[in-house]
Protein backbone atom coordinates (compact mmCIF):
# COMPACT_ATOMS: atom_id res chain seq x y z
CA UNK A 1 0.00 0.00 0.00
CA UNK A 2 1.62 3.25 -1.12
CA UNK A 3 1.61 6.04 1.45
CA UNK A 4 -0.87 8.88 0.82
CA UNK A 5 0.54 12.31 0.21
CA UNK A 6 -0.68 13.64 3.56
CA UNK A 7 1.55 11.29 5.56
CA UNK A 8 4.47 13.64 6.17
CA UNK A 9 6.09 14.90 9.39
CA UNK A 10 4.05 17.60 11.05
CA UNK A 11 5.03 21.21 10.58
CA UNK A 12 6.09 22.66 13.92
CA UNK A 13 3.77 25.66 13.81
CA UNK A 14 1.48 27.52 11.46
CA UNK A 15 -0.90 30.46 11.65
CA UNK A 16 -3.83 31.06 9.31
CA UNK A 17 -5.91 34.22 9.22
CA UNK A 18 -9.34 34.93 7.77
CA UNK A 19 -13.02 34.51 8.48
CA UNK A 20 -13.06 31.40 10.68
CA UNK A 21 -16.02 29.03 11.03
CA UNK A 22 -15.84 27.26 14.39
CA UNK A 23 -18.43 24.76 15.65
CA UNK A 24 -20.21 27.52 17.58
CA UNK A 25 -19.66 30.79 15.74
CA UNK A 26 -18.31 32.56 12.68
CA UNK A 27 -15.43 34.86 13.58
CA UNK A 28 -15.16 37.59 10.93
CA UNK A 29 -11.39 37.99 11.39
CA UNK A 30 -9.47 35.46 13.44
CA UNK A 31 -6.24 33.51 13.59
CA UNK A 32 -6.00 29.73 13.80
CA UNK A 33 -2.81 28.51 15.40
CA UNK A 34 -1.56 25.02 14.59
CA UNK A 35 1.25 23.16 16.34
CA UNK A 36 2.41 19.65 15.52
CA UNK A 37 -0.73 18.83 13.56
CA UNK A 38 -3.18 20.05 16.21
CA UNK A 39 -5.21 23.25 16.54
CA UNK A 40 -3.90 24.99 19.65
CA UNK A 41 -5.75 28.32 19.55
CA UNK A 42 -8.46 30.24 17.70
CA UNK A 43 -8.20 33.94 18.50
CA UNK A 44 -9.96 37.03 17.15
CA UNK A 45 -7.31 39.03 15.31
CA UNK A 46 -8.04 42.18 17.26
CA UNK A 47 -7.04 40.37 20.45
CA UNK A 48 -3.46 39.74 19.33
CA UNK A 49 -0.53 42.17 19.59
CA UNK A 50 0.83 43.85 16.50
CA UNK A 51 4.25 42.64 15.33
CA UNK A 52 5.96 45.88 16.30
CA UNK A 53 4.63 45.57 19.85
CA UNK A 54 6.49 42.30 20.30
CA UNK A 55 9.61 43.19 18.39
CA UNK A 56 8.67 40.71 15.66
CA UNK A 57 9.85 42.59 12.58
CA UNK A 58 9.02 39.64 10.31
CA UNK A 59 5.33 40.06 11.03
CA UNK A 60 4.76 36.40 11.90
CA UNK A 61 3.01 37.06 15.22
CA UNK A 62 -0.05 38.54 13.57
CA UNK A 63 -0.54 37.57 9.91
CA UNK A 64 -1.89 40.18 7.55
CA UNK A 65 -5.68 40.34 7.05
CA UNK A 66 -7.05 38.22 4.21
CA UNK A 67 -10.30 37.75 2.29
CA UNK A 68 -10.16 34.02 2.95
CA UNK A 69 -12.63 31.81 4.79
CA UNK A 70 -11.24 29.08 7.03
CA UNK A 71 -13.38 25.97 7.50
CA UNK A 72 -12.77 22.65 9.22
CA UNK A 73 -11.75 19.82 6.93
CA UNK A 74 -14.95 18.21 5.68
CA UNK A 75 -16.17 14.72 6.62
CA UNK A 76 -17.98 12.64 3.98
CA UNK A 77 -19.55 9.46 5.35
CA UNK A 78 -21.11 8.29 2.06
CA UNK A 79 -18.78 8.33 -0.93
CA UNK A 80 -18.25 5.79 -3.72
CA UNK A 81 -15.28 7.41 -5.45
CA UNK A 82 -14.06 10.16 -7.74
CA UNK A 83 -11.42 11.22 -10.22
CA UNK A 84 -12.31 8.29 -12.47
CA UNK A 85 -11.84 5.65 -9.76
CA UNK A 86 -14.48 3.84 -7.72
CA UNK A 87 -14.11 2.24 -4.30
CA UNK A 88 -16.63 -0.40 -5.36
CA UNK A 89 -14.45 -1.34 -8.36
CA UNK A 90 -10.99 -0.76 -6.89
CA UNK A 91 -8.45 -3.50 -7.50
CA UNK A 92 -5.31 -1.81 -6.19
CA UNK A 93 -4.20 0.53 -3.42
CA UNK A 94 -3.57 3.16 -6.09
CA UNK A 95 -7.23 3.00 -7.17
CA UNK A 96 -8.34 3.73 -3.61
CA UNK A 97 -5.79 6.48 -3.10
CA UNK A 98 -6.71 8.13 -6.41
CA UNK A 99 -10.42 8.25 -5.57
CA UNK A 100 -9.80 9.59 -2.07
CA UNK A 101 -7.29 12.12 -3.38
CA UNK A 102 -9.86 13.68 -5.69
CA UNK A 103 -11.96 14.63 -2.67
CA UNK A 104 -9.01 15.51 -0.45
CA UNK A 105 -7.93 18.17 -2.94
CA UNK A 106 -11.37 19.74 -2.60
CA UNK A 107 -11.38 19.85 1.19
CA UNK A 108 -12.71 16.45 2.30
CA UNK A 109 -10.07 15.42 4.81
CA UNK A 110 -12.03 12.46 6.22
CA UNK A 111 -13.76 10.10 3.83
CA UNK A 112 -15.79 6.94 4.31
CA UNK A 113 -15.41 4.56 1.35
CA UNK A 114 -18.82 3.22 0.33
CA UNK A 115 -19.42 -0.10 -1.39
CA UNK A 116 -22.50 -0.99 -3.42
CA UNK A 117 -24.42 -4.24 -3.52
CA UNK A 118 -22.47 -6.96 -5.32
CA UNK A 119 -21.91 -10.69 -5.09
CA UNK A 120 -20.42 -12.07 -1.91
CA UNK A 121 -16.83 -12.72 -3.14
CA UNK A 122 -16.60 -9.21 -4.60
CA UNK A 123 -17.78 -7.52 -1.41
CA UNK A 124 -15.35 -9.51 0.72
CA UNK A 125 -12.43 -8.74 -1.60
CA UNK A 126 -13.25 -5.02 -1.64
CA UNK A 127 -13.56 -4.97 2.15
CA UNK A 128 -10.08 -6.47 2.47
CA UNK A 129 -8.59 -3.89 0.09
CA UNK A 130 -10.34 -0.97 1.79
CA UNK A 131 -9.31 -2.21 5.25
CA UNK A 132 -5.69 -1.89 4.16
CA UNK A 133 -6.44 1.65 2.98
CA UNK A 134 -7.83 2.51 6.42
CA UNK A 135 -4.68 1.14 8.03
CA UNK A 136 -2.63 3.36 5.69
CA UNK A 137 -4.63 6.47 6.59
CA UNK A 138 -6.08 6.96 3.11
CA UNK A 139 -9.70 6.51 4.16
CA UNK A 140 -11.34 6.56 7.58
CA UNK A 141 -13.68 3.58 7.36
CA UNK A 142 -15.93 1.40 5.22
CA UNK A 143 -19.64 1.78 4.49
CA UNK A 144 -21.51 -1.19 2.98
CA UNK A 145 -24.57 -0.01 1.07
CA UNK A 146 -26.42 -3.32 0.88
CA UNK A 147 -27.01 -6.12 0.09
CA UNK A 148 -29.97 -6.32 2.54
CA UNK A 149 -32.10 -3.73 0.74
CA UNK A 150 -35.57 -3.42 -0.74
CA UNK A 151 -35.93 -4.53 -4.38
CA UNK A 152 -38.65 -1.89 -4.77
CA UNK A 153 -36.30 0.92 -3.66
CA UNK A 154 -32.90 -0.34 -4.77
CA UNK A 155 -32.12 2.63 -7.05
CA UNK A 156 -28.78 1.95 -8.76
CA UNK A 157 -28.15 -1.17 -6.66
CA UNK A 158 -28.16 -4.45 -8.58
CA UNK A 159 -31.45 -6.22 -7.71
CA UNK A 160 -29.96 -9.60 -8.63
CA UNK A 161 -27.53 -9.36 -5.71
CA UNK A 162 -30.04 -8.29 -3.05
CA UNK A 163 -30.65 -10.91 -0.37
CA UNK A 164 -32.41 -11.50 2.92
CA UNK A 165 -30.26 -10.65 5.92
CA UNK A 166 -27.52 -13.23 6.37
CA UNK A 167 -25.71 -13.19 9.74
CA UNK A 168 -23.03 -15.51 8.39
CA UNK A 169 -22.17 -13.11 5.58
CA UNK A 170 -22.10 -10.18 8.00
CA UNK A 171 -19.58 -12.07 10.13
CA UNK A 172 -17.42 -12.71 7.06
CA UNK A 173 -17.65 -9.07 6.04
CA UNK A 174 -16.66 -7.88 9.50
CA UNK A 175 -13.66 -10.22 9.45
CA UNK A 176 -12.60 -9.04 5.97
CA UNK A 177 -12.89 -5.41 7.08
CA UNK A 178 -10.76 -6.09 10.17
CA UNK A 179 -12.76 -3.78 12.43
CA UNK A 180 -13.03 -0.98 9.84
CA UNK A 181 -16.66 -1.56 8.77
CA UNK A 182 -18.29 1.46 10.38
CA UNK A 183 -21.80 1.50 8.88
CA UNK A 184 -24.12 -0.67 6.80
CA UNK A 185 -27.27 0.40 4.99
CA UNK A 186 -30.25 -1.83 5.80
CA UNK A 187 -33.94 -1.90 4.90
CA UNK A 188 -35.93 -2.61 8.08
CA UNK A 189 -38.55 -4.72 6.30
CA UNK A 190 -36.09 -7.18 4.76
CA UNK A 191 -36.25 -10.57 6.45
CA UNK A 192 -33.72 -10.96 9.24
CA UNK A 193 -32.87 -7.26 9.63
CA UNK A 194 -34.95 -6.02 12.58
CA UNK A 195 -36.30 -9.14 14.27
CA UNK A 196 -34.94 -10.43 17.56
CA UNK A 197 -31.41 -11.55 16.80
CA UNK A 198 -31.50 -9.63 13.50
CA UNK A 199 -28.41 -8.17 11.90
CA UNK A 200 -29.34 -4.57 12.82
CA UNK A 201 -29.13 -5.37 16.51
CA UNK A 202 -26.01 -7.51 16.07
CA UNK A 203 -24.22 -4.70 14.23
CA UNK A 204 -25.26 -2.09 16.79
CA UNK A 205 -24.10 -4.26 19.68
CA UNK A 206 -20.71 -4.46 17.99
CA UNK A 207 -20.46 -0.72 17.43
CA UNK A 208 -21.28 -0.79 13.71
CA UNK A 209 -23.98 1.67 12.66
CA UNK A 210 -27.08 0.28 10.95
CA UNK A 211 -28.08 3.00 8.48
CA UNK A 212 -31.73 2.96 7.50
CA UNK A 213 -32.15 3.26 3.74
CA UNK A 214 -33.14 1.87 0.33
CA UNK A 215 -36.36 0.84 1.97
CA UNK A 216 -40.07 0.52 1.29
CA UNK A 217 -40.83 0.02 4.98
CA UNK A 218 -43.79 1.39 6.88
CA UNK A 219 -43.46 4.07 9.52
CA UNK A 220 -43.90 1.41 12.21
CA UNK A 221 -41.22 -0.87 10.77
CA UNK A 222 -38.77 2.01 10.72
CA UNK A 223 -39.64 3.04 14.26
CA UNK A 224 -39.07 -0.53 15.45
CA UNK A 225 -35.57 -0.64 13.95
CA UNK A 226 -34.70 2.75 15.42
CA UNK A 227 -36.04 1.81 18.86
CA UNK A 228 -34.01 -1.40 18.96
CA UNK A 229 -30.70 -0.08 17.66
CA UNK A 230 -30.37 3.59 18.70
CA UNK A 231 -29.92 2.84 22.44
CA UNK A 232 -27.31 0.18 21.68
CA UNK A 233 -25.33 2.60 19.53
CA UNK A 234 -25.53 5.29 22.19
CA UNK A 235 -23.58 2.97 24.50
CA UNK A 236 -20.71 3.21 21.98
CA UNK A 237 -21.00 6.98 21.57
CA UNK A 238 -22.53 6.55 18.11
CA UNK A 239 -25.79 7.49 16.42
CA UNK A 240 -27.89 5.83 13.76
CA UNK A 241 -27.95 7.35 10.32
CA UNK A 242 -30.47 7.46 7.51
CA UNK A 243 -28.88 6.74 4.14
CA UNK A 244 -29.56 9.73 1.83
CA UNK A 245 -32.96 10.68 3.23
CA UNK A 246 -35.76 10.85 0.60
CA UNK A 247 -33.70 9.05 -2.06
CA UNK A 248 -34.37 5.32 -2.16
CA UNK A 249 -37.53 5.80 -0.08
CA UNK A 250 -41.24 6.21 -0.87
CA UNK A 251 -42.49 9.79 -0.85
CA UNK A 252 -44.33 11.13 2.19
CA UNK A 253 -48.10 10.54 2.18
CA UNK A 254 -50.34 11.88 4.90
CA UNK A 255 -51.96 8.48 5.44
CA UNK A 256 -48.73 6.53 4.94
CA UNK A 257 -45.87 8.60 6.38
CA UNK A 258 -43.25 5.93 5.74
CA UNK A 259 -39.48 6.06 6.33
CA UNK A 260 -38.94 9.78 5.76
CA UNK A 261 -41.20 10.88 8.59
CA UNK A 262 -39.90 8.18 10.94
CA UNK A 263 -36.32 9.32 10.31
CA UNK A 264 -37.13 13.01 10.68
CA UNK A 265 -38.87 12.31 13.98
CA UNK A 266 -35.89 10.30 15.21
CA UNK A 267 -33.51 13.06 14.13
CA UNK A 268 -35.58 15.68 15.94
CA UNK A 269 -35.25 13.54 19.09
CA UNK A 270 -31.47 13.38 18.59
CA UNK A 271 -31.51 9.62 18.00
CA UNK A 272 -30.48 9.73 14.35
CA UNK A 273 -28.44 11.74 11.87
CA UNK A 274 -30.13 12.02 8.48
CA UNK A 275 -27.92 12.17 5.38
CA UNK A 276 -28.86 14.55 2.57
CA UNK A 277 -27.28 14.60 -0.88
CA UNK A 278 -27.28 18.37 -1.21
CA UNK A 279 -26.06 18.56 -4.81
CA UNK A 280 -29.15 20.27 -6.24
CA UNK A 281 -29.95 17.12 -8.26
CA UNK A 282 -31.03 14.53 -5.72
CA UNK A 283 -33.06 17.10 -3.76
CA UNK A 284 -34.49 20.52 -4.40
CA UNK A 285 -32.31 23.07 -2.55
CA UNK A 286 -35.30 24.24 -0.54
CA UNK A 287 -35.59 20.74 0.92
CA UNK A 288 -32.13 21.04 2.51
CA UNK A 289 -33.12 24.31 4.17
CA UNK A 290 -36.43 22.88 5.36
CA UNK A 291 -34.87 19.75 6.87
CA UNK A 292 -32.24 21.89 8.57
CA UNK A 293 -34.99 24.00 10.12
CA UNK A 294 -36.83 20.89 11.30
CA UNK A 295 -33.99 18.88 12.84
CA UNK A 296 -31.04 21.36 13.10
CA UNK A 297 -27.48 20.95 11.87
CA UNK A 298 -26.64 18.71 14.84
CA UNK A 299 -28.84 15.98 13.35
CA UNK A 300 -28.24 16.37 9.61
CA UNK A 301 -25.18 15.32 7.62
CA UNK A 302 -24.38 16.48 4.12
CA UNK A 303 -23.02 13.67 1.94
CA UNK A 304 -22.03 13.40 -1.70
CA UNK A 305 -22.85 9.78 -2.63
CA UNK A 306 -20.08 10.57 -5.11
CA UNK A 307 -19.07 8.07 -7.78
CA UNK A 308 -16.13 7.76 -10.15
CA UNK A 309 -17.25 10.63 -12.42
CA UNK A 310 -16.72 13.25 -9.70
CA UNK A 311 -14.20 15.73 -11.04
CA UNK A 312 -14.38 14.14 -14.48
CA UNK A 313 -16.04 14.82 -17.83
CA UNK A 314 -19.41 13.45 -18.93
CA UNK A 315 -19.32 9.93 -20.32
CA UNK A 316 -19.63 6.25 -19.47
CA UNK A 317 -18.61 4.94 -16.03
CA UNK A 318 -19.10 1.96 -13.74
CA UNK A 319 -20.61 1.78 -10.27
CA UNK A 320 -20.02 -1.75 -9.07
CA UNK A 321 -21.81 -4.07 -11.52
CA UNK A 322 -23.83 -1.23 -13.08
CA UNK A 323 -23.15 0.78 -16.24
CA UNK A 324 -23.62 4.50 -15.64
CA UNK A 325 -23.91 7.40 -18.07
CA UNK A 326 -23.09 10.93 -16.90
CA UNK A 327 -24.76 13.74 -18.83
CA UNK A 328 -24.38 17.39 -17.81
CA UNK A 329 -22.87 16.18 -14.55
CA UNK A 330 -25.83 13.94 -13.64
CA UNK A 331 -25.11 10.23 -13.21
CA UNK A 332 -27.83 7.76 -14.18
CA UNK A 333 -28.03 4.04 -14.88
CA UNK A 334 -27.49 3.30 -18.55
CA UNK A 335 -30.60 2.09 -20.41
CA UNK A 336 -31.07 0.42 -23.78
CA UNK A 337 -34.49 1.85 -24.63
CA UNK A 338 -33.72 5.54 -24.36
CA UNK A 339 -35.58 5.94 -21.06
CA UNK A 340 -34.20 7.93 -18.15
CA UNK A 341 -32.33 5.60 -15.79
CA UNK A 342 -32.30 5.88 -12.02
CA UNK A 343 -29.89 8.31 -10.39
CA UNK A 344 -26.62 6.46 -9.82
CA UNK A 345 -24.69 8.41 -7.23
CA UNK A 346 -23.51 11.99 -7.30
CA UNK A 347 -20.73 13.93 -8.98
CA UNK A 348 -20.27 16.77 -6.47
CA UNK A 349 -17.53 17.33 -3.92
CA UNK A 350 -18.68 17.89 -0.36
CA UNK A 351 -17.68 21.55 -0.48
CA UNK A 352 -20.08 21.94 -3.43
CA UNK A 353 -22.93 20.74 -1.21
CA UNK A 354 -22.02 23.27 1.47
CA UNK A 355 -22.14 26.00 -1.15
CA UNK A 356 -25.49 24.73 -2.48
CA UNK A 357 -26.97 24.86 1.02
CA UNK A 358 -25.66 28.37 1.70
CA UNK A 359 -27.06 29.56 -1.63
CA UNK A 360 -30.41 28.04 -0.61
CA UNK A 361 -30.49 30.15 2.56
CA UNK A 362 -28.89 27.82 5.10
CA UNK A 363 -26.62 29.76 7.50
CA UNK A 364 -22.93 29.16 6.77
CA UNK A 365 -22.21 27.75 10.23
CA UNK A 366 -25.05 25.22 9.92
CA UNK A 367 -24.01 24.08 6.44
CA UNK A 368 -20.40 23.68 7.58
CA UNK A 369 -21.32 21.78 10.75
CA UNK A 370 -23.54 19.45 8.71
CA UNK A 371 -20.50 18.62 6.58
CA UNK A 372 -18.03 18.27 9.42
CA UNK A 373 -18.98 18.18 13.11
CA UNK A 374 -22.23 16.25 12.74
CA UNK A 375 -20.99 13.35 10.57
CA UNK A 376 -17.78 13.12 12.61
CA UNK A 377 -19.76 12.98 15.85
CA UNK A 378 -22.19 10.36 14.54
CA UNK A 379 -19.25 8.07 13.74
CA UNK A 380 -17.52 8.74 17.05
CA UNK A 381 -14.60 10.67 15.53
CA UNK A 382 -14.11 13.18 18.33
CA UNK A 383 -10.66 14.32 17.19
CA UNK A 384 -11.89 16.13 14.08
CA UNK A 385 -14.87 17.90 12.57
CA UNK A 386 -14.29 21.42 13.88
CA UNK A 387 -11.76 24.18 14.34
CA UNK A 388 -11.17 24.18 18.09
CA UNK A 389 -8.20 23.70 20.42
CA UNK A 390 -7.28 20.04 20.69
CA UNK A 391 -8.79 19.02 17.37
CA UNK A 392 -6.67 17.58 14.58
CA UNK A 393 -5.64 20.41 12.26
CA UNK A 394 -7.77 19.40 9.28
CA UNK A 395 -8.35 22.79 7.67
CA UNK A 396 -9.99 23.92 4.44
CA UNK A 397 -9.17 27.44 3.26
CA UNK A 398 -11.57 28.89 0.71
CA UNK A 399 -12.26 32.21 -0.94
CA UNK A 400 -15.43 34.11 -0.05
CA UNK A 401 -17.30 32.20 -2.77
CA UNK A 402 -16.45 28.96 -0.90
CA UNK A 403 -14.13 27.66 -3.61
CA UNK A 404 -11.06 25.74 -2.36
CA UNK A 405 -7.74 27.56 -2.01
CA UNK A 406 -5.71 25.37 0.38
CA UNK A 407 -6.26 22.10 2.22
CA UNK A 408 -4.39 21.00 5.34
CA UNK A 409 -4.63 17.52 6.81
CA UNK A 410 -3.18 17.18 10.31
CA UNK A 411 -1.46 20.50 9.69
CA UNK A 412 0.17 19.41 6.42
CA UNK A 413 -0.55 21.37 3.24
CA UNK A 414 -1.88 19.00 0.59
Amino acid sequence: MSAPQFQHPHTSSLRLRGRVVTPTQVLPDAIVEINNGTVTAVTPADGLPLPEATGDTNGTTTPEPTALTILPGLVDIHNHGGGGSSFADALTAEDVSHAAGEHLRHGTTTIMASLVTADRPTLLARAELLAAAVDAGIIAGIHAEGPFLSPQRCGAQNPADLTAADPGFVTELLQAARGHLRTMTLAPEVAGVTCCGGVAVALAEGGVIPSLGHTNATFGECEAMIARTAPLLAEHGLRMTATHLFNGMPPIHHRNPGPVMACLAAAARGEMVVELIADGVHLDPSMMRTVMELVSAENMALVTDAMAATGMADGAYRLGPADVVVTHGVARLATTDGSLGALAGGTAHLLDTVRTCVNAGVPLIDAVNAASATPAGALGWTDRGGIAPGKRADILVTNRALKPVQVYRAGILQ
